[in-house]
């Protein structure tokens, strides 16, 4: 491999590493993704962002920065904003959870949104960039001519390198992506009033482009360096995985990923009316298969401030339950069922508007039994939304902040009776991307790729699946109930 410099763009952080040409973590930061308020939401700030990223590469050693040979950068998939020729920008840099543009969508008929998921592979839905190229061009402040749409990964990689193009598995995030050729659909653009010449040419992550003069003399890097966009970060996760055909790479964060490689798009009604997500894989060879679970480690700080706290407070808590769950001295039956959409509801609904429910609160129901409860009705979310792909994993790979939290690890290894294989390597997402940008095969040796995170069994118990199945049978209808309930 080349010695790399990463950018991971988060939800809620973005991640800075340096690696070797071993793939030995040489130097790594973490900031909270910088973001401001604007007249409709919550947008990038872009001089905090890039002040970040460039205070961290001119912050190495002088001897590592003269060894750097690529940047790759990787993040969420569906923000962005349009950019000028010269780089400045015609409207703001749009979050991936933002639904500004949803009224552009509210129209469209039964056919446009079967077209939509016929030749995007997507199901229409506001978080993807189709509709938020619509409202930036109508809101454009200045002059629009020239300007294209790009994610926050590739504008930053724009920035570093003077060229603006969208990588493949980032532009199958946009809903104006014709999965099957691999180009920019204008039959799709055209249903909110855009024509493609607004969206830039198509590479994969393998290919990137020249730093510009400017920039490495700004942050003291040779001017040799070579700039790649990684892609969309679950994809890229894959990568750094070794995730193969048949496997389920299970990426949490913020938010929590399920993805499938694939050798063709599933684009059946099934699939369709569960609105299971399609993609380009970074290379553009070959797709993925995905959903997305809104409350992932976001469920942290949502039990934090609910409860009253403190992280350390709430880290003490799991791990008390981790262990007494090992020793089974937990009935889940004496814990509040949790339907914990504390942020939209995912597959087959994904309502933004969907609301958590927690019953069977009792005068004496404690602060761990709501955390308890809290992690066991994710993990059966969870189990809802594997259940919606057409195949089985043969295996599950586990990356991300889960892979930290024993008692969310075990009950999901004992309620779904498959045993996971969780990485202890921090970083699997910036690992694939530097894999990328190396030129490296995302199949070249995946059993080489799994075993260089540190990968750890976590075995299914049979007592404990065999309790959480009779719990299951027990709470099953009121389970089904409250999804079903109006937000």
């Amino acid at each position: 491999m080349l010695p790399t410099i990463t950018v991971d763009v988060g939800t809620t952080s973005v991640k800075l590493c340096l690696f070797d040409a071993r793939g030995t973590l040489l130097a790594s930061a973490r900031h909270s993704t910088p973001t401001v308020m604007d007249a409709w939401g919550e947008i990038y700030d872009i001089a905090a962002l890039t002040g970040g990223l460039s205070d961290f590469i001119r912050g190495l050693d002088a001897a590592d920065r003269t060894s750097v040979e690529r940047i790759a950068i990787t993040g969420v998939g569906e923000s962005g904003g349009l950019v000028r020729p010269d780089l400045s920008l015609a409207s703001p840099m749009i979050l991936w959870h933002d639904h500004r543009g949803a009224s552009y969508l509210e129209s469209l008929s039964a056919d446009d949104r079967a077209l939509l998921y016929r030749v995007t592979g997507l199901p229409t839905n506001a978080n993807y960039g189709l509709s938020k190229t619509a409202w930036a061009l109508e809101n454009a402040e200045g002059s629009t001519e020239g300007a294209v749409w790009l994610n926050i990964s590739e504008y930053l990689a724009a920035l570093m390198t003077g060229q603006r193009w969208s990588e493949y598995s980032l532009a199958s995030r946009t809903m104006a992506l014709d999965l099957e050729s691999a180009t920019w659909s204008p039959e799709v653009a055209a249903l909110v009033g855009l024509d493609v010449s607004i969206y830039p040419e198509l590479r994969p992550a393998t290919a990137g482009s020249g730093i510009a003069a400017a920039f490495a003399n700004e942050v003291g890097l040779s001017g040799s360096v070579v700039v790649h966009v990684a892609g969309h970060d679950h994809m890229v996760g894959g990568v750094g995985a070794g995730l193969q055909p048949g496997e389920l790479l299970n990426s949490t964060g913020t938010t929590e990923g399920l993805l499938f490689a694939q050798t063709a798009p599933s684009l059946d009604e099934h699939a369709a009316r569960s609105k299971l997500a399609n993609g380009i894989s970074n290379t553009g060879a070959d797709f993925t298969l995905f959903a997305s679970i809104p409350t992932g480690g976001s469920a942290f700080a949502t039990l934090q401030s609910m409860l009253g706290l403190t992280p350390e407070a709430l880290s003490a808590c799991i791990s008390d339950l981790s262990v007494r769950y090992a020793a089974g001295q937990i009935d889940p039956r004496e814990a509040p069922l949790v339907l914990p959409q504390f942020r939209g509801s995912p597959p087959p609904t994904k309502r933004a508007s969907a609301r958590g429910i927690i019953s069977g609160i009792r005068s004496d129901t404690s602060v761990e039994d709501i955390v308890f409860g809290t992690f066991l009705g994710m993990t059966l979310q969870f189990r809802d939304v594997l259940e919606l792909f057409p195949q089985t994993p043969q295996s599950i790979k586990v990356i991300g902040p889960a892979s930290k939290n024993p008692l969310w690890l075990s009950l999901k290894a004992d309620l779904l009776g498959t045993p996971l294989s969780v990485s202890r390597f921090p970083e699997v997402v910036s690992r694939g991307a530097q894999l990328l940008a190396s030129g490296q095969a995302p199949d070249s040796d995946a059993a080489r790729e799994w075993q260089a995170c540190g990968p750890e069994d976590v075995p299914v118990d049979a007592g404990r699946n065999a309790t959480l199945a009779e719990w299951y049978d027990d709470i099953r209808s009121k389970w089904e109930y409250f999804k079903g309930a109006p937000a």
